[in-house]
């Protein structure tokens, strides 16, 4: 079986080494690394560590070290091929078949970086020499430092269409077209693809040459102002970062990594101080290049420009990564001003005005939030349900599911916070004003008088068979802290339309709570008391001398989970009438739905379970 150190490379980069090791030990978080006893040897205080950026654990008490692989072999006892067969299955790679052929390419692909690298050396020499006179003016007149342009590899391509394949005489040129170097047409002749135009290597994480790109000189109607290699046995655009073997263990130093839109945003970044930084190569960030960010720091900057391209390019950068998002593992967004790339604002204001936009980046989380809410005017009650339904339709692409809810939870109370503003005061039939209570004032019960009949309507929902458990606790919630019910007056009016059982309660409910005053300070009461709570107060929404942060964080989750349940169900209900006309889309709608309600009910059940096993509850 062909397994080359390619393959294995690309193995070892879809695979986390702490989680691999944390199924059979426990580790713990030291910085930037893992630690534990030593699995291989006894001892009491820990001396084994685990680098993921490293790729490799290591004991300094035994001297036990290696990858992921020899961990599967040695820790795990499985074979070599068994191991590779495993990783390789949680990976989502194909083994490759016992096949001489794929040594074969292994041994084709060491060549080609052999013609890579003599490419290069030719490229530099190039822009020491006459023909380069004008593209060394034009790096030069652009600032960059000569040991800049030494430290990058910077060279350059003359017009001649020949000159690569006559320079390097030592390779055929089949060899040359594979290396992406070369364009072969259709009546078999080739050409040099890189002309004209300043050069730089692209390498890979062990700093081999595998690919190029090439910036024209100046302006040139109609030609491409920066042109890569295409994919090719040796380079992956998606599976590639510019400049990453320089930048990672510049980042084991800073702490960080910053992502930024081109190559030469790099290279000036670089020359101002900042080592870190990386740049996809002509495409928007894929899955595999945030996990090889992933594997540097736990929250990679993305530095975009200001304007409306730039702020596109940063929401496809976060659509992208919010189904990865994972505990301690996400990214931040730094704005530049419009029309200033990284090498304009150093130039203009120097770099400590890029310090300081990187010491102070948004959150994920808030540029989600912007984007969204700037995207379109919100003038109209539509418009703002627009927003909401953007904002958690992103946040049903996060796979982590208490990420998801805490990030439903926050956007939730951004958009009621927006859309439902504090009400001017405004004055009874007396002429007395009335207002919405306010935070501190809700302390110290006092009495408020409910008519008979929503007295009834109170009491009756809070009665019922185990489906309506749920409600019934979150309607005494609500009755018992009014204040939270205009928070969440959309979600209930929607669980209303869902459910005509709940509806009467919850009609008097928003009732009730436009009625209460500056005085009225505590929960919905009559000169009896509350309406009779259930028998369950697991919840501590329910209980006496919960705070006031805690009723309102509970009783969030409480209401989203209530609303979604029902409005699955009659998702998946008219779904249902769709089939005859759309069966294909209908049973994929169905199949989606199934899911979403599966793990809604598991939100359910996690709820009760954590409230049942809280302390209150086991006295």
């Amino acid at each position: 079986m062909a397994i080359t150190p390619q393959w294995k490379d690309e193995l070892r980069a879809r695979i986390t080494l702490s989680t691999v090791i944390m199924r059979t030990e426990k580790l713990i978080k030291k910085g930037r690394e893992w630690s534990a006893c030593c699995p291989f040897h006894d001892e009491k205080t820990p001396s084994f560590y685990v680098n993921d950026q490293k790729q490799f654990y290591h004991c300094f008490g035994c001297g036990a070290h290696g990858d992921v692989i020899s961990w599967m072999t040695e820790q795990r006892g499985l074979s070599f091929i068994d191991a590779i067969k495993e990783l390789a299955a949680e990976a989502g790679m194909e083994v490759p078949a016992p096949d001489p052929i794929a040594a074969q390419r292994a041994e084709k692909r060491a060549e080609l970086v052999d013609v890579t690298t003599e490419a290069q050396d030719w490229f530099v020499d190039n822009l020491r020499g006459a023909e380069g006179r004008e593209a060394l003016g034009y790096l030069k007149d652009r600032g960059l430092k000569p040991e800049i342009l030494r430290e990058f590899g910077f060279g350059y391509a003359p017009e001649n269409k020949q000159a690569l394949n006559n320079a390097l005489t030592r390779f055929d040129d089949q060899m040359l077209v594979e290396t992406g170097m070369r364009i072969k047409t259709d009546d078999g002749t080739t050409y040099d693809r890189f002309r004209g135009r300043v050069m730089l290597p692209i390498q890979d994480a062990r700093g081999r040459v595998i690919a190029f790109g090439g910036r024209i000189l100046g302006k040139r109607d109609g030609v491409a102002k920066y042109l890569n290699s295409p994919d090719t046995p040796l380079f992956d655009k998606g599976r590639t970062l510019y400049n990453m073997h320089r930048a990672a263990p510049a980042s084991r130093q800073s702490g960080r990594v910053v992502v930024v839109e081109g190559y030469m945003d790099v290279v000036a970044l670089a020359q101002a101080g900042f080592a870190d930084s990386v740049a996809p190569l002509g495409t928007a960030l894929t899955e595999t290049q945030l996990e090889l960010l992933w594997r540097m720091v736990e929250v990679p900057v993305l530095c975009f420009d200001g304007d409306a391209a730039g702020q596109k390019a940063a929401m496809r950068a976060v659509t992208r990564a919010l189904p990865l998002l994972a505990p301690m593992r996400s990214l931040s967004i730094v704005r530049l001003p419009s029309g200033l790339d990284p090498d304009d604002l150093i130039n203009q204001q120097g770099p400590g005005a890029m310090e300081k936009l990187l010491a102070a980046p948004q959150s994920l989380l808030d540029m989600m939030w912007d984007y969204e809410r700037d995207l379109k005017p919100l003038s109209s009650p539509e418009s703002k349900a627009g927003l909401k339904a953007r904002l958690m339709e992103h946040v049903d692409t996060i796979q982590d599911s208490d990420i998801r809810a805490l990030y439903r939870r926050e956007l939730l109370d951004r958009f009621s916070a927006f859309a439902y503003p504090p009400r001017e005061p405004r004055s009874n039939q007396r002429g007395q004003s009335r207002s919405q209570p306010k935070r501190g004032d809700w302390k110290n019960p006092v009495p408020r008088t409910l008519s008979n009949g929503a007295r009834d309507v109170l009491s009756q929902a809070m009665a019922g068979g185990q489906r309506a458990k749920f409600l019934t606790a979150v309607i005494a919630g609500l009755v018992r802290h009014p204040e939270e019910i205009s928070r969440h007056a959309e979600a209930l009016s929607q669980l209303a339309r869902l459910d005509p059982n709940a509806a009467p309660a919850i009609e008097s409910l928003i009732e009730l709570s436009e009625t209460l005053d500056s005085q009225g300070q505590n929960a919905i009461s009559d000169m009896q008391g509350y309406p009779a709570p259930p028998e369950d107060q697991r919840y501590s929404f329910l209980r006496e001398g919960t705070s006031p942060g805690e009723a309102r964080e509970e009783l969030a989750e409480a209401v989203s989970l209530l609303v979604q349940k029902p409005a699955l169900e009659a998702a998946m209900a008219a779904t249902v009438t769709r089939f005859d006309d759309d069966p294909e889309g209908s049973f994929a709608e169905q199949a989606r739905l199934r899911q979403q309600l599966t793990t809604v009910d598991e939100r359910l059940k996690a709820f009760g379970r954590k409230k049942a096993g809280s302390p209150a509850t086991q006295d």
